[in-house]
């Protein structure tokens, strides 16, 4: 990959986009959702949003029973941590946030991040002088995968020398923007270099590609970001507690992301608004922006960017983890958010520079939901929400019309599901995704496939102890009849 390969890609995504913006009408956004939340949990049944129970499944790959899903879905497991890739290094550990692509091939591509935390040095990822961008640490794989098999033909490392790649986010010109959630170094004894940054990976990268930081989207604890397919601005959540913000990033020029300027969002009409606790589900809030005037501070504060927000008025929220485009709006998962601090899903839908803030979903207590992290737009406009909480661990989706129900759960283990994303094996359909029109074309139910990881061990040896191994689900059947 060149940069000016991919800076035309991206021009001419974007030169698309403003030309289609307006006629494409927009799957209808979340409404209903207030029904959860003033009337407690509403059970999805079959025919009705949900695919009905959840049984103990086997995995096509060796028979194992690793998760439940609901009676007609199957699932194939691969790319296990600690495993054989094609280019000669062991899969690393802790299979976190993932996108999905269409290729010219006909075959998909995952481009999957690793929440590596070992120290510096110690990282599961290897690492290429001039290539890198630091010590051995983590960064992305990317894998390519039969659409109809639903097999793993072959996978290598595609970024290294970064650190706790937690999630991300796909753009519609083809790659994938990979987060740190971190900001640390530098340090003589540790990272040589200071992270906290966003890098690009272009889907096509046939090999590693240069790590090359984004200083002007940020330095701070990143979790992930989505692509506005109408103007290209990309919106990024941030996760440190209740110092969190919601940001968004402007380029400058054209067919480059090095060049831009970052803003956090603010409510209208009110300094430091917290959505912490005391929301009320369905409520819109106008918003603005505001600068930050220095997205790229040395040290290792981490409310350094954050600060600068809420001195100019920025809203605060609960660890903002998940962040995805779908319906014409931004979806984002505050994972500790609430009343009862399990969670909440927020929409932002852009209003010309403005836009509108709206609760769309709080979770009452963690039998309903605990603690949203990941998530994505399914191809019927739908939610689908990754757990991560304490026990058991499900994947979830949420109707159009306010309904949650159980979709999958880890019966195997305790570790959390991320990096859920949906392919379609449809070459036209990564232009009409990018356009809000996620649904695939006639009788193309069948080539729906869910691609979702269980994280598995974060830090320590690979491959890690039996058991506590991160790896990639393919999961497909019905779809027709729920709502995902």
């Amino acid at each position: 990959m060149t940069v000016s390969k991919k800076g035309l890609a991206r021009r001419t995504f974007l030169r698309n986009a403003m030309t289609a913006a307006g006629t494409v009408a927009a799957i209808p956004a979340m409404q209903g959702l207030s029904f959860i939340g003033s009337r407690g949990r509403v059970s999805a049944a079959k025919g009705f949003g949900g695919y009905g129970p959840l049984v103990p499944t086997a995995d096509l790959r060796d028979g194992v029973k690793r998760i439940a899903l609901p009676e007609g879905f199957t699932y194939r497991t691969f790319s296990v941590a600690g495993s054989l890739m094609a280019d000669g290094n062991k899969v690393p550990l802790a299979h976190d946030g993932m996108g999905v692509f269409n290729m010219p091939d006909g075959k998909f591509r995952l481009v999957r991040n690793h929440e590596d935390r070992n120290s510096a040095g110690n990282g599961t990822t290897e690492v290429i002088p001039g290539v890198s961008y630091d010590k051995k640490g983590g960064g992305t794989t990317t894998l390519v995968v039969n659409p109809f098999t639903r097999e793993l033909e072959r996978e290598w490392i595609s970024l290294s020398g970064t650190t706790v790649n937690c999630a991300g986010g796909v753009t519609p010109w083809g790659s994938w923007i990979t987060c740190e959630e971190t900001n640390v170094g530098p340090s003589p004894t540790t990272w040589l270099k200071q992270h906290g940054y966003c890098f690009e990976v272009p889907a096509d990268a046939e090999g590693q590609v240069p790590a090359i930081p984004i200083l002007a989207m940020g330095r701070f604890a990143h979790e992930a970001l989505a692509v506005d397919a109408d103007t290209g601005i990309i919106y990024e959540t941030e996760d440190n507690g209740n110092n969190s913000g919601f940001y968004r990033y402007h380029s400058y020029t054209p067919g480059t992301l090095q060049d831009g300027k970052l803003e956090m969002l603010a409510v209208k009409g009110v300094t430091n608004y917290s959505t912490v606790t005391g929301q009320t589900v369905g409520a819109s809030l106008a918003t603005t922006w505001v600068p930050i005037a220095n997205p790229n501070p040395s040290g290792t504060s981490s409310t350094a960017v954050f600060n600068q927000g809420l001195g100019l008025g920025g809203a605060r929220f609960a660890r903002l983890e998940g962040c995805w485009y779908g319906n014409g709006a931004i979806y984002f998962a505050a994972t500790s958010g609430g009343d009862a601090g399990v969670g909440q899903v927020w929409e932002f839908r852009p209003e010309g520079d403005e836009g509108v803030l709206t609760l769309i979903y709080e979770s009452p207590d963690e039998a309903e939901l605990d603690s949203p992290d990941n998530l994505t737009v399914s191809p019927q406009g739908a939610l689908l929400l990754c757990e991560d909480g304490d026990g058991d661990q499900f994947m979830r989706g949420v109707t159009l019309d306010g309904r949650i129900f159980d979709f999958a759960e880890n019966i195997q283990n305790t570790f959390e599901w991320a990096g859920a994303c949906f392919g379609v094996a449809d070459p036209s359909w990564n232009d009409r995704k990018a356009r809000g029109d996620n649904r695939p074309v006639g009788s193309n139910w069948d080539r729906v496939t869910l691609f979702a990881n269980r994280q598995g061990s974060t830090s320590g040896a690979n491959p890690p102890s039996a058991g506590n191994e991160g790896l990639t689900f393919a999961i497909w059947g019905p779809w027709k009849e729920g709502a995902l």
